[in-house]
């Protein structure tokens, strides 16, 4: 005989849903948390082998139980009481879970500290679930490793499909655990398109915010002028109570202290069924040819996706121009600053862990190359001969080029030029300059191609406009309900 659940327990639970019912004494967390268990162990590592898991969380379990024992004697903290969330496997957490962003060596790293954004969702009475698979080092080991592999945790498969169907990256883990519910709600971290890509491919929302409204303080970095956590989740609405939990000023990131009077703390009062009418929206038709004749794009799906934006009274403007869309954009910001940013990190790790720099890193890779190296290393190795130095005349003019082209001659002179509220992308092809801008975008469902694969829209706009673009989405979410569970069984 299974295990029998609460016939309340079923897929696509919301936040909203799940309060309701503990309110009422419907369910508790510890019921909850045991159901998304069961779902993982019936179908990530055994059953499809979704494989988006890395870690359980051993005290899941008992942290549920204490909370739903103060939602008794004191009430509740807030939304995300008693709600399961899983963590990207480059986030810090100070407990029996390992943070390793998918790599081998770090396979028995156990943080210090919690990072300020996992410290944040336990003062809201979050179930920190597990840590998500995702692509090593954040796409950082190897230019022909497949999105959503790592070392330690193997390929990420996308629940819509077969196994040769992209899952985008490298928040793959993330992306996957909550659309093939697996937990209510997961974070991710992106540098360039790492939220949005496997958001979009994957069928959920990702919100990918300014830099510097959640704190990078306990990620295992890639860049410093780029890197960001955000939520996903299966509804605008999850992904917005998620993120105004994840934002603050920390003391310990100084990205963090221009957002002190930009913060909401409640990022679900703009949800508006009608926030598409009246509003100035930009659609970007330029990208390159190379993206229109591939499997990302589906031209049907696009124009479906516009028309309801017209529908609900969306001012549309067709064809706009983002004069810096195809520059040649420099890649010195990240060459750099992943050797810089990721050697800092391994220099601090304890005495006992086996690497303490990339060129340790890498010649531990080669010594357990069976497990290590099934996609080589050429993105690490490359990084050897760089100046581990931030003074490189390269990587200065990349950096001031790449948030002048992105924001005084790309996205704000662009909605400037159209008096725009925010711009909308097919699939996730706005990233980078979105990117180098450290501007928010958030990732929508948009419907299905013929052969299953999922196909979304990414709304973007100007720095500290998440409150707008959650708008624009959730309003564009509700008049069209495109989002549909994978079938896992």
């Amino acid at each position: 005989m299974g295990i029998k659940f609460n016939s309340f327990f079923r897929e696509e639970l919301s936040v909203i849903d799940i309060q309701v019912a503990m309110e009422h004494g419907e369910i508790t967390s510890k019921e909850l948390t045991m159901y998304y268990l069961h779902r993982i162990a019936k179908h990530d590592q055994s059953g499809r082998k979704i494989n988006s898991m890395l870690e359980i969380n051993p005290e899941a379990i008992f942290i549920a139980e204490a909370l739903d024992e103060e939602r008794v004697s004191k009430g509740a903290r807030g939304p995300l009481h008693g709600i399961p969330v899983v963590l990207k496997d480059n986030i810090e957490t100070k407990d029996f879970m390992h943070t390793s962003a998918g790599a081998i060596a770090l396979e028995n790293y156990v943080a210090g500290q919690d990072a300020f954004l996992v410290k944040k969702l336990r003062e809201a009475g979050a179930v920190i679930l597990g840590k998500a698979n995702m692509t090593e080092l954040a796409n950082g080991m190897s230019s022909t490793m497949w999105a959503g592999y790592s070392s330690r945790g193997g390929q990420t498969l996308n629940p819509y499909g077969d196994s040769e169907l992209f899952v985008g990256g490298s928040s793959s883990g993330s992306a996957v655990a909550v659309a093939s519910n697996f937990a209510v709600l997961s974070i991710g971290t992106e540098t360039d398109a790492s939220i949005l890509s496997p958001a979009i491919t994957n069928s959920v929302v990702g919100i990918k915010p300014t830099v510097g409204l959640i704190s990078r303080r306990g990620i295992i970095p890639f860049t410093y002028s780029q890197d960001t956590a955000g939520p996903m989740a299966r509804t605008v609405t999850d992904a917005a109570i998620l993120l105004g939990v994840l934002t603050g000023v920390d003391k310990a990131d100084v990205a963090t202290y221009k957002c002190e009077s930009k913060i909401h703390q409640d990022y679900s009062i703009f949800l508006d069924d009608i926030g598409l009418k009246g509003a100035r929206i930009g659609v970007y038709t330029n990208a390159s040819k190379t993206y229109y004749d591939s499997k990302e794009y589906d031209e049907t799906l696009f124009k479906k996706a516009i028309q309801a934006l017209k529908e609900q009274g969306a001012v549309i403007i067709e064809d706009i121009d983002i004069p810096s869309f195809h520059r040649d954009w420099k890649w010195g910001v990240p060459q750099y600053e992943f050797k810089h940013s990721l050697n800092n990190f391994l220099i601090n790790l304890p005495s006992h862990m086996p690497v303490h720099s990339i060129s340790e890193l890498i010649q531990f890779n080669k010594l357990s190359e069976e497990k290590s190296l099934k996609y080589g290393q050429d993105k690490l190795e490359s990084k050897e001969n760089l100046a581990n130095t931030l003074r490189d005349p390269d990587y200065l003019n990349a950096k001031l080029e790449d948030l002048y082209f992105s924001q005084e001659q790309g996205i704000d002179y662009t909605l400037k030029k159209y008096d725009l509220d925010a711009i909308v992308f097919p699939s996730y092809i706005g990233s980078t300059i979105s990117a180098k801008a450290g501007y928010p975008s958030i990732a929508v469902p948009a419907g299905y191609m013929e052969n299953g694969r999922p196909f979304g829209i990414t709304f973007a706009g100007t720095a500290f406009s998440e409150d707008v673009l959650i708008k624009l989405a959730f309003s564009f979410e509700q008049a069209t309900k495109l989002r549909k569970a994978p079938k896992l069984s």
